[in-house]
């Protein structure tokens, strides 16, 4: 399966790095095949060293401007022109969508994937790892527009929330 993993490109401490470690080797051991931001940086370099040391195949998808940051090590990294191509490829070349922690760029890459699976666009599995409850807020208000009438669809259907790595391969298990 190619998992597309929206995450930080920033250093985290242990309690945001060890969940994605371990989701990281869950996803080589698997088979699976990572495909992300394509940089060396932060979390998305410890995820894609994880995959790789774990026997997974990496496709990165860069963007010109973060091109020095790109990870040297990937099976395939694709360099966009732009922010908006660089998603488009990462959601294109996904059986489904991880998100994992991050900062405006996740937040940006998750709704907008939200708002072309709302509206049919696609309608690959959406997996939130909660680690930390770091997006109880985020759930909170997708609650809230589900609840009063916001989205098309029920939210269950366009994205799920896990606690642990371990529970995010359960969730595509049965997604598939």
């Amino acid at each position: 399966m190619n998992i597309s993993v929206f995450c930080s490109a920033y250093s985290l401490d242990d309690r945001y790095t060890a969940p994605a470690a371990e989701f990281a080797r869950l996803l080589g051991e698997g088979g699976h095949t990572l495909v992300w931001g394509g940089s060396h940086a932060g979390l998305m370099g410890l995820l894609a060293d994880g995959v790789k040391a774990a026997g997974g195949r990496l496709v990165g998808v860069s963007v010109e401007l973060l091109r020095h940051k790109a990870y040297q090590g990937a099976d395939e990294l694709i360099t966009t022109r732009d922010l908006a191509e660089r998603k488009a490829q990462l959601l294109m070349r996904a059986d489904a969508v991880v998100v994992l922690v991050g900062g405006l760029g996740t937040l940006d890459e998750v709704t907008e994937v939200l708002e072309l699976k709302k509206h049919a666009l696609h309608d690959k599995p959406v997996i939130v790892l909660d680690t930390e409850g770091f997006y109880a807020g985020l759930r909170t208000q997708l609650e809230r527009m589900d609840a009063e009438g916001f989205l098309p669809r029920p939210l269950g259907e366009l994205i799920g929330f896990a606690q642990t790595p371990a529970e995010v391969f359960e969730q595509l298990k049965t997604a598939a």
